[in-house]
């Protein structure tokens, strides 16, 4: 029992990071591995903090109506895809085959989305968005492969999301938030529904964590309106670093992996 309130007390605030910017996965996923072997870890937090999404997306769909239709399903369909994609790799491959890759991704994820206001002041100019027009191509692909890393293995996948249309020129960082939201929504779903077909997913702890992370979700698309462009910025950088900080120290230093490994 006292597993079970932790685990959901976790899914709640998982659940709201998610929704601010991502890398909730920091909290849950460690702690389903001390109970779980890490590939149903993997796939009981995906399940577990798939409701913060849509409850996310249904507070925030204000900024999803400004969301032009053409980009809206032209990004949807290759992170679905994608999601699909990620999803049977990660019950194909095993435990470990993902793991050296994620600090690398989360960092550089995070440093193109600091350095986007530079290499766009006017991220909403037409010449931005004609350039982004002219791109499509480039963003369905960057999108699609960004899909696989999420229903792969996920840690970091919000910031790697937020950067990916940060730079695709996708808006300010209220919309491309919400537009973060949907997108990583259907894919992790998409994810986590081929996780539940090959029987990956602990249920016992997955059902009571899924309401806490529906909780945060909520929390989060609440608080996403309200917080400074500067501050939700802010809030952005410091999870993509420490979620960086977090798997180079795992991985690089002294400590054992957290991931059931050496």
């Amino acid at each position: 029992m006292e597993y079970h309130v932790l685990f959901f007390v976790a899914a709640v605030a998982a659940g709201l990071i998610n929704s601010l910017a991502g890398g909730g996965g920091l909290i849950t996923f460690p702690l389903l591995t001390l109970v779980v072997p890490p590939v149903v870890a993997d796939a009981t937090s995906a399940f577990a903090l798939l409701p913060a999404y849509p409850s996310a997306v249904w507070r925030t769909r204000g900024k999803l109506r400004e969301v032009p239709r053409f980009w809206l399903w032209l990004l949807l369909v290759p992170s679905i895809l994608g999601g699909l994609v990620g999803g049977l790799l990660l019950v194909w491959t095993g435990d470990r085959n993902f793991l050296f890759l994620v600090p690398w991704l989360v960092f550089a994820g995070t440093v193109l989305f600091v350095l986007e206001p530079r290499l766009s002041r006017r991220s909403g100019s037409r010449a931005n968005r004609s350039l982004a027009t002219a791109l499509w191509p480039v963003a369905g692909l960057v999108v699609f492969v960004v899909g696989i890393y999420g229903g792969y293995f996920g840690a970091g996948i919000g910031i790697l999301m937020i950067s990916a249309l940060s730079l695709l020129r996708m808006g300010d960082v209220h919309q491309v938030v919400p537009f973060k939201n949907l997108l990583t929504g259907c894919l992790r779903g998409v994810a986590v529904v081929v996780l539940v077909i090959y029987g990956e997913i602990n249920w016992g702890y997955g059902v009571p964590m899924a309401v806490g992370g529906l909780i945060g979700g909520y929390l989060g698309g609440t608080l996403t309106g309200k917080i400074n462009p500067s501050v939700l910025r802010a809030v952005v950088m410091t999870i993509g670093f420490g979620l960086a900080a977090y798997y180079f120290w795992t991985l690089y230093g002294p400590s054992k992996l957290p991931f059931g490994g050496e």
